[in-house]
């Protein structure tokens, strides 16, 4: 296999008659067909062809065949979202009376696909907490048949060992997806460790600009089929212009990824050592309660900062008012830092007995450490935090 950053860069659609060096964008609908035969045969996928491109189009691939290289997967499907991605992947896979075993701490879309959606379709949810997944199995049922979980997680940066969930999967026959967002495919590949299908919102770092909207799932080619068959015919597909953007992100992920990494790393040693800061999570700091595991299966530490303000909720919302130069907003991975105060903004409507099930406690910013000199980032912190 090629080196990453190769593949990330190199990996492109066949040319053109032109020779363009740089893939062109495919701004069509559909494709023709050289005559009746040429037409019978890509519709029975005797023969691979693009047809439409809510099926597939050249940018849409492109950009699907680097993700599926980087995670080490057979195949996978881009999607207008990451939402759209986790929740294809499992409509495709669910049917009627089928159970979902599922970490608590869960992006809110996805919790709200598991507590409202479902059960209108008989598919029931069980969440184990991430502090106790070594009891992860008193919550496998006989009509369980996903484990599903985010590492790490959104947004109290807790980290699941993918090894040990790789291989509780396997025990009992279940398919293993994992949420890889917010490490990206540089820092960790969850099918090394067992996942079945991994999944993305490519709006975050993989993006990294802030740009445009985007999700893939990747993974086993029979799952992959499934859930292909099930977006072709309900179509949340990728646009190709989004596809042709997220493929030239994909070329600088490894090095704007480094820099994240080594920036959001000195914002949370800054931050540990603040008075105004009661506890600061971030992957790669030796006090975050599974640093040991974090090392084994991630490069970096990612650019996602947990931290406890004091003052509780107030003491939030002062922080945000504070903020000068960082941005307030519900994005992250972006070159630009973004600061949230999940109780008062994006959790607001939990009561605070659910937040702190799934850790989200009353002073905890997110912090989505970006490419600014890290000076000027902590400079800014330092300030609303005084």
């Amino acid at each position: 296999m090629e080196n990453f950053e190769t593949s990330a860069i190199r990996t492109q659609t066949e040319r053109s008659q032109f020779d363009e060096h740089s893939t062109p964008l495919y701004l069509t609908s559909s494709f023709i067909f050289q005559d009746a035969e040429d037409m019978r045969a890509s519709f029975a996928e005797e023969k691979p062809k693009n047809l439409y491109s809510r099926f597939s189009n050249p940018n849409v691939t492109e950009f699907t065949d680097k993700i599926a290289k980087m995670e080490g997967a057979e195949a996978g499907y881009a999607f207008a979202t990451g939402m759209a991605a986790i929740y294809s992947t499992f409509a495709a896979l669910l049917n009627a009376g089928d159970h979902i075993v599922s970490c608590q701490s869960v992006f809110g879309s996805t919790h709200t696909l598991f507590t409202k959606y479902f059960p209108k379709w008989n598919i029931e949810t069980s969440y184990f907490k991430a502090g106790d997944a070594e009891n992860v199995e008193q919550y496998i049922k006989p009509n369980t048949k996903i484990l599903y979980l985010e590492t790490p997680t959104n947004p109290a940066i807790e980290i699941l060992d993918l090894e040990f969930f790789g291989q509780i999967a396997k025990k009992h026959n279940l398919i293993f997806i994992v949420d890889n967002c917010f490490a990206t495919p540089y820092l960790q590949q969850p099918i090394k460790y067992g996942a079945d299908i991994v999944v993305h919102s490519a709006t975050k770092l993989i993006d990294g600009q802030g740009r445009v909207l985007g999700g893939i799932a990747v993974g086993k080619e029979d799952l992959i089929r499934e859930i292909y068959l099930f977006a072709r015919n309900t179509g949340p597909a990728l646009s190709p212009f989004n596809a042709w953007v997220l493929s030239k992100s994909l070329e600088t992920l490894a090095i704007r990824v480094e820099k994240h990494c080594e920036n959001a790393l000195k914002v949370a040693e800054f931050l540990e050592s603040h008075p105004n800061v009661e506890l600061v999570k971030y992957p790669f700091l030796k006090s975050h309660p599974n640093y040991e595991v974090a090392k084994k299966q991630m490069k970096l530490g990612g650019n996602i900062v947990a931290f406890e303000i004091k003052g509780g909720i107030e003491g939030g919302r002062n922080f945000l008012d504070k903020i000068q130069m960082c941005s307030l907003s519900a994005n992250l991975g972006d070159t630009r830092t973004i600061v949230t105060h999940p109780a008062s903004t994006t959790h607001s409507k939990l009561s605070d007995e659910e937040r702190n099930e799934v850790g989200i406690t009353a002073g905890l910013v997110r912090c989505s450490v970006g490419l600014e000199n890290v000076e000027d980032v902590i400079a800014d912190l330092k300030q609303a935090l005084d």
